[in-house]
């Protein structure tokens, strides 16, 4: 497993680095067989020290995880623990698609753009039609079963997650609604 410890703008020593590489793989091993790299950064944010932390999973899933302290070590520590509770709590799932899934998950790559925003006012029309792109960077697209699409994005606290569907290889949406709900977008099962 590789580890990747760094600071943004502050300096963390390596008995620091030594405590979060035995923490993090004394974790792992209850929950997690076979990850395959943990990022881990620390920064300060005001008075506070911030740990982020994000682990892949040879299954294709991600687990990311972040806490404020007052103190580094306390800070790692709390971000600890959130990770560990959400590999707890999708324990009995990351097992069953272990044992389903001998080979890592397959990953496409695409563009990913990031729009402006439109200051516009209901009153006038915008110039043009395209929109004016801020950002553009480069994204992986998993090749996942719906179920471990659906896990993905509540491991990732994300919004949506965009996948490609294992049992038809079409690109799927699975996404968080208002009502709490997961709504589940498939364009290829319409014929």
């Amino acid at each position: 497993m590789r580890y990747q410890i760094s600071g943004k703008q502050i300096d963390i020593g390596e008995a620091l680095q030594t405590h979060v590489q035995q923490e993090l793989s004394e974790m792992l091993g209850k929950y997690a067989g076979r990850p395959t790299d943990a990022t881990v950064v620390f920064s300060k944010s005001g008075h506070e020290n911030v740990c982020e932390a994000t682990v892949h999973l040879s299954t294709g899933l991600t687990a990311q995880a972040k806490a404020h302290e007052n103190e580094i070590y306390a800070a790692f520590d709390s971000c600890s623990e959130k990770m560990d509770k959400q590999l707890r709590r999708y324990k009995r799932r990351l097992k069953d698609h272990h044992k389903e899934r001998s080979q890592p998950v397959e990953l496409s790559q695409a563009s990913s753009y990031i729009l402006a925003g439109t200051a516009e006012t209901e009153e006038s029309e915008p110039e043009s039609l395209q929109p004016m792109i801020v950002a553009e960077m480069e994204t992986n697209i998993p090749s996942l079963s719906v179920g471990e699409a659906v896990m993905q994005m509540e491991l990732a606290t994300a919004p949506v997650l965009v996948f490609r569907n294992e049992g038809n290889q079409g690109i799927n949406v699975v996404y968080r609604r208002d009502d709490g709900n997961i709504g589940w977008i498939d364009p290829s099962s319409r014929q």
